[in-house]
């Protein structure tokens, strides 16, 4: 994992992450903890590409299951019943 200490890009500038985020994302380091992520907008751009498809897909297997008669209607208060009555 890339780290950089948040004080060091504010003492030196963003610049400085220019040459770790070739490696991958930096997580921004901020009270001794990984606060912040900087990557480059291809790997961002990436990564919510895929989060869209993975949604699409869930959505689309949904749909699949409802179609196929898999799925259920009840309400919320008998669905918190049933799962605290199968313990």
């Amino acid at each position: 994992m890339n780290t950089i200490p948040a004080l060091e890009i504010k003492r030196r500038g963003i610049s400085i992450v220019d040459d770790q985020i070739e490696s991958g994302p930096v997580h921004v380091i901020k009270n001794n903890r990984p606060q912040y992520v900087v990557m480059s907008e291809d790997r961002y751009q990436a990564m919510i590409d895929d989060m869209n498809q993975a949604r699409e897909l869930c959505i689309k297997a949904s749909l699949e299951e409802a179609v196929a008669g898999q799925t259920r209607q009840g309400s919320a208060e008998a669905l918190i019943r049933e799962i605290f009555s199968a313990d």
